[in-house]
């Protein structure tokens, strides 16, 4: 495990142990398009076979612009998912859902944070390292990694952590490992999830969970959310 500790320790260093407005995303190619075409339906028009061309275009832009925003990322088919919202950040190369109404939060060390106000532990967080690794592999297996983000990163030491099951899968030629674990304080005990990645030269990772009395409950929610992280090519990164 050797092999972990650089990483391990510039991830230490910027992630915040307990990370808990709701920020629509908007495509702004997707709303022109829906506004032309609205209006060129709604115009009357002296000449009927010139209204049928506007009608046509309209209707190319707006395919066009579907077209366009599933290349850039899966995310835009997975923002219908019912009772989910999507984050798509080009910046960063990163895409995700996350329940309708939890809000956006700003907590120093993480690039996002979404939480439900009522129950402030469900909730996912992003957080980005820097690294010259190339993939996730080169860290160690996915039981190896997580034993050590879990208990150097994701939960203090005063906290009894068990990991329930680490698994490695691979989605358009990248390789992810995602996890489940326990973390155990005096006064709660938290159910969790995540999924680590490695791309664009950052060390990426999303974990996402709920206290242990209301796991039954989101669980189907949580592993949405994790199964939902991807990350893409950022050409300018």
């Amino acid at each position: 495990m050797a092999s972990l500790r650089n990483p391990t320790s510039a991830i230490h260093r910027t992630f915040f142990l307990n990370p808990f407005s709701q920020t629509p995303v908007f495509f702004p190619c997707f709303r022109r398009s829906i506004r032309f075409l609205v209006k060129a339906a709604a115009s009357a028009s002296p000449h009927p076979d010139r209204c049928g061309r506007r009608q046509a275009l309209a209707v190319g832009t707006f395919a066009t612009c579907i077209s366009l925003l599933n290349v850039t990322s899966t995310s835009f088919a997975a923002e219908a998912k019912k009772g989910f919202q999507a984050v798509l950040d080009k910046k960063d190369g990163y895409s995700f859902l996350y329940p309708f109404g939890w809000q956006e939060v700003v907590i120093e060390g993480q690039d996002k944070v979404f939480k439900d106000v009522i129950e402030p532990l469900e909730n996912v967080s992003v957080n980005l390292v820097e690294t010259s690794k190339q993939s996730i592999r080169e860290l160690g297996s996915p039981q190896e990694v997580a034993e050590v983000l879990i208990k150097k990163v994701l939960a203090p030491p005063t906290q009894k952590t068990k990991l329930v099951e680490a698994a490695e899968h691979e989605a358009d030629g990248k390789t992810y490992y995602t996890f489940e674990f326990i973390a155990q304080a005096p006064n709660y005990t938290r159910h969790a999830l995540g999924a680590i990645t490695i791309g664009n030269g950052k060390f990426y990772t999303l974990t996402t969970g709920a206290n242990e009395r209301r796991w039954e409950k989101m669980k189907d929610r949580l592993h949405t959310i994790v199964d939902s992280f991807e990350i893409f090519e950022v050409f300018n990164a």
